[in-house]
């Protein structure tokens, strides 16, 4: 008998089943990610492409990818799924959080300001998971798209995102420590610049500066790991410019200086409004403000003049 897809609606099971096999890129992956057999998610994928009537999943050699109607279910399937766990997570009581919290960090943040804030949160709620996503591509998205609860990300205008003020970090001019400490020019910003790859909102900051002081980003040489522009610079191979929580510690052989025109980075915590006010998000948004408030001098040592209320990472 055909089941009727009018009166079917799909279960949360099958919702999440289809997600994990999009997100993980096939059955074989999601199956291992989830601990679960691949024939249950096959069978959980399969009749819910009996109830919407059209094929989800498109397999191929390179893997397993939507189709359009799967692209267009999935994102309903998120919300879904995310409501039915919020439900859950909204009737919590403060004081015995658990469930798994998703945060998406650029590499320099998750370095040095979350490790504090995390030790902080899971002290005062030991049933939380939390896990860290790679934000460095596009954080924003990752918490549009329900796949991150709260990410790090620039404070800038975020469609559809709530953002709370943390900190402003400086770009500064790394050079070779051999060069001294006298004021930056701008012609050297030229000389073999050295840079982090990546289409990101940092990314995106810095090379508009470069471009307003003339110098052309295309020139930069791109190096993946910044420990090892910091080596290069180290021992004479270039200059960079960086965040200053990327340099902190600052490693011997390097001078860190204030650029030609200041460059700020304001940083704040991303989160979908209608999701901001949950139990979980609040705990671990009052651990990150309360770490940040008691941050030792050299993260936090004065309020900025341009944004008085928050914390500063200038000197």
């Amino acid at each position: 008998m055909t089941p009727d897809r009018h009166a079917a609606l799909p279960t949360l099971a099958q919702l999440r089943a289809l997600l994990a096999v999009a997100d993980a890129g096939g059955f074989s992956e999601a199956a291992a990610e989830l601990g679960v057999s691949q024939s249950s998610l096959s069978e959980a994928v399969g009749k819910l492409e009996v109830l919407v009537g059209k094929p989800l999943l498109r397999r191929s050699r390179s893997g397993t990818s939507p189709t359009p109607a799967g692209e267009r279910l999935l994102l309903h399937a998120r919300t879904a799924v995310q409501a039915a766990s919020d439900a859950l997570q909204a009737a919590q009581d403060d004081r015995a959080l658990s469930g798994t919290l998703r945060v998406a960090s650029f590499r320099s943040t998750a370095t040095h300001l979350l490790p504090p804030a995390l030790a902080a949160f899971r002290a005062q709620h030991p049933g939380v998971r939390v896990t860290l996503l790679d934000g460095d591509t596009g954080s924003e998205d990752l918490v549009r798209r329900g796949q991150a609860d709260a990410a790090i990300v620039i404070e800038e205008p975020q469609p559809g995102l709530r953002l709370l003020p943390l900190v402003v970090d400086e770009y500064l001019f790394v050079a070779p420590a051999s060069r001294g400490t006298h004021p930056v020019q701008r012609e050297e910003l030229a000389s073999s610049l050295l840079l982090a790859p990546g289409p990101n909102a940092c990314n995106a900051r810095l090379m508009t500066y470069l471009r307003r002081v003339g110098v052309n980003p295309e020139d930069a040489t791109e190096i993946g790991e910044d420990s090892v522009i910091l080596g290069m610079v180290a021992h004479g191979l270039g200059v960079s410019v960086m965040p200053r929580l990327a340099l902190t510690p600052l490693p011997p052989g390097v001078v860190a200086l204030p650029l030609p025109e200041p460059l700020l980075r304001p940083l704040a915590l991303a989160t979908l409004p209608h999701r901001a006010g949950l139990p979980l998000l609040r705990a671990f948004s009052a651990a990150l403000l309360e770490v940040l408030r008691r941050a030792p001098e050299e993260l936090a040592p004065a309020p900025t003049p341009e944004l008085p209320a928050r914390p500063s990472l200038l000197h």
